[in-house]
């Protein structure tokens, strides 16, 4: 049975590695993409940076907040308690550890694909995920822009899949960092060679090909529904290589909604309620 006690990893806490991996993936892709832009900003960087931060802080102390009541609302923690109970998927395969790393972090992956598809057809959850899609400009700041009752949804979600899987405490961990990293490289208004890009995303999510998903096309921005892995569009048909109207000449954000209000912080919160 695995210890329930809270992870570290050579003395620092779970919570502290993942924010310092965060703050450091996010100045990083930052700094990329303001020395090799891939497209010209149309709104102001520090509005937008301010909007799309405040929504991340709100988000975060609510999840924090009802985390208090129940602990077990944080994926690690959830892993820990798959443990205590002894319930989930892994934990009647029994497979070598290392290869239950892998496989859990390909479902929990997989799960978040899924996850995000249906955000996309349910309308009442459209409502919420189309502020992230309000965006008029998509650089780093852009993955931190998700509605604070969509993420409060999306932990409760993962907290079901992790408890149905019952992965290690590790393996959620090295998923939440990579899930992070992944989404703020892809949403980076980064320039990769062609060649770079090709050969990433046989793997993973690139820039170029998550822009694509940004489009205020529906044709296109119902495609490429993955964040870190590439292989889960190719497989289930949603995959889409490029904009019919290129990158740097694409429109993105949803149509009704180009005018500017998005980089308002009050104006998308309350966006969900507007028809």
């Amino acid at each position: 049975m695995t210890d329930p006690t809270p992870l570290t990893l050579f003395g620092i806490s779970e919570p502290a590695i993942r924010l310092g991996l965060f703050a450091a993936a996010f100045i990083l892709f930052s700094a990329l993409e303001t020395l090799a832009p891939r497209r010209a900003r149309l709104a102001n960087r520090w509005q937008r940076w301010a909007t799309n931060g405040a929504m991340l802080l709100l988000a975060t102390g609510l999840v924090r907040a009802i985390a208090i009541a129940a602990p077990f609302i944080a994926g690690v923690a959830a892993a820990g308690l798959a443990a205590t109970l002894g319930v989930g998927l892994f934990h009647w395969l029994e497979l070598p550890f290392w290869l239950e790393v892998i496989a859990a972090v390909a479902l929990l992956d997989l799960a978040i694909w899924f996850q995000h598809l249906v955000t996309h057809k349910v309308p009442l959850l459209w409502r919420l995920h189309r502020v992230h899609h309000a965006d008029r400009d998509l650089d780093a700041s852009s993955a931190l822009r998700f509605h604070p009752a969509e993420i409060i949804l999306s932990a409760g979600y993962k907290l079901a899949i992790i408890l149905l899987l019952g992965p290690a405490a590790i393996a959620v961990l090295v998923f939440e960092v990579l899930l992070n990293a992944s989404a703020l490289f892809n949403h980076a208004n980064l320039a990769l060679p062609t060649w770079l890009d090709r050969a990433l995303r046989t793997v993973m999510v690139t820039p170029d090909m998550h822009r694509v998903h940004h489009s205020v096309r529906r044709d296109e921005h119902d495609t490429n529904f993955g964040f870190c892995l590439s292989i889960w569009d190719r497989a289930f048909g949603t995959y889409r290589a490029a904009p019919d109207g290129g990158h740097t000449s694409m429109t993105i954000g949803l149509p009704g909604h180009l005018d500017g209000d998005s980089d308002r912080l009050d104006w998308s919160l309350t966006f969900p309620l507007h028809r």
